[in-house]
């Protein structure tokens, strides 16, 4: 038996473009109509049915809930809030407290409003100042009933998908604008970090706990040579640590710039290079041969024990870590319900080795829309009929309330 400590967060996670529907204003929603790839829609019809979703949530057990507010729903249209649609997420915001479940609000989840991209995104300096008067917008209005704030979503992902391998929108494949994005990325978390803490002041308000998600993964030789351990070095000092050190970074030499790390883990990557180059050191993978494991519907490996090792190195930095998404796309429940239970035991593995881990988030409440994938991948605790919206609790989420409602989590 396994017993976490009364406090911890458990829960799930959503993003709003991939359960609302109908963001019309995103540059997601303009990108699927001209590019003939999956459409949206209407999602999981989440933006009317969130009261009923937080219902099951609260029956589950949960005590926290991750979402994201769109920002192309109360920024329309370039320093033009929408007082609506901030009602709108200030009542999903209620409704969440209403039922005892801590709000763990992102601001920025990999879409933007059609008038930023058009202005060239996040490619642009100015995007910083747009990103920091949303921020202020939203903080001000929201900051008396939520106190944990994702600012930005992944960002490594972000970047990698939009700016190099060009297969989201802006399909740019551009190291030059990469690195432009990746540089206002980060400026845009630390200014907006400073902001929320000096809102939050003025408010006399407890000061809030801010982060990013970052997306991690296990980086693993195939073959433990030369080659192989030195590119799995790299790729982890690259792809885990680069944008977090250089917010961290703040955190010891100028100001504080984090209260905590979020992050995000699924799955390895297999590193076996076909010979000793720098495109061979970025990109080569195995094939699964040497060390075979199970994967989800994506064909991601899964590989459990890589989350014990990320967080070990995490120590290092000496701050809180929470869990912002782990999850797992299956039609088998027996293998999702498997997963979550293989990953809490290393979980609690690193909590003994004195990782300060303060909650676990499962991804994601729901089916949901997977953004160039489409509705095919379902993650969800709670499955959705695209045809009639129909909620049906899966019995993994059952498995998983048990451990959420008890601490416990039995061998």
């Amino acid at each position: 038996m396994i017993k976490f400590p009364q406090g911890f967060l458990w829960g799930a996670a959503t993003s709003a473009y991939q359960v609302e529907g109908n963001n019309a204003n995103a540059d997601w929603w303009e990108w699927e109509k001209n590019s003939g790839r999956f459409r949206s829609g209407r999602a999981c019809r989440h933006y009317e049915f969130y009261k009923r979703d937080f219902d099951l949530a609260k029956s589950l057990g949960h005590n926290a809930h991750r979402l994201s507010i769109e920002w192309s729903r109360i920024e329309p249209r370039e320093g033009k809030f929408s007082r609506r649609e901030l009602k709108h997420y200030f009542d999903v915001i209620l409704a969440l407290r209403k039922r005892n479940i801590e709000p763990i609000v992102t601001l920025h989840h990999f879409t933007n409003p059609i008038w930023f991209s058009k202005q060239g995104g996040w490619v642009k300096r100015r995007s910083v100042g747009y990103f920091l008067r949303y921020c202020d917008f939203v903080t001000r209005s929201l900051a008396r009933y939520v106190r944990y704030w994702i600012t930005i979503n992944e960002p490594t992902i972000y970047i990698s998908h939009a700016y190099i391998m060009g297969v989201w929108p802006p399909q740019e494949k551009s190291y030059l604008k990469a690195i432009e994005v990746e540089e206002n990325l980060a400026s845009a978390h630390i200014a907006a970090f400073r902001l929320m803490h000096k809102i939050y002041k003025e408010l006399k308000l407890d000061g809030p706990y801010i982060s990013i998600a970052q997306n991690m993964m296990a980086f693993v030789p195939g073959k433990r040579d030369l080659k192989n351990l030195f590119a799995a070095y790299l790729r982890d000092r690259v792809y885990n640590l680069g944008f977090l050190e250089r917010i961290v970074r703040h955190n010891i030499l100028r100001y504080k710039a984090m209260d905590f790390i979020g992050v995000n883990y699924y799955s390895r990557q297999l590193v076996e290079l076909k010979k000793f180059g720098i495109p061979n050191l970025a990109m080569d993978v195995g094939d699964g041969r040497r060390h075979p494991c199970e994967r989800n519907s994506l064909g991601w490996d899964i590989y459990p024990e890589g989350l014990y090792g990320v967080l070990l190195e995490l120590k290092k930095y000496g701050l809180p870590v929470m869990i912002t998404e782990n999850g797992i796309c299956t039609p088998d429940d027996n293998l999702r319900w498997n997963y979550i239970r293989a990953h809490l035991k290393y979980i609690h593995r690193a909590m003994k080795k004195g990782v300060n881990l303060t909650g676990y988030l499962y991804w994601s409440l729901m089916d949901n829309f997977e953004w160039d994938k489409g509705f095919a991948p379902r993650f969800g605790l709670i499955g959705i009929d695209y045809k009639t919206y129909r909620r049906t609790v899966r019995k993994s989420a059952r498995k998983f309330a048990r451990v959420c409602k008890t601490g416990v989590l039995e061998d």
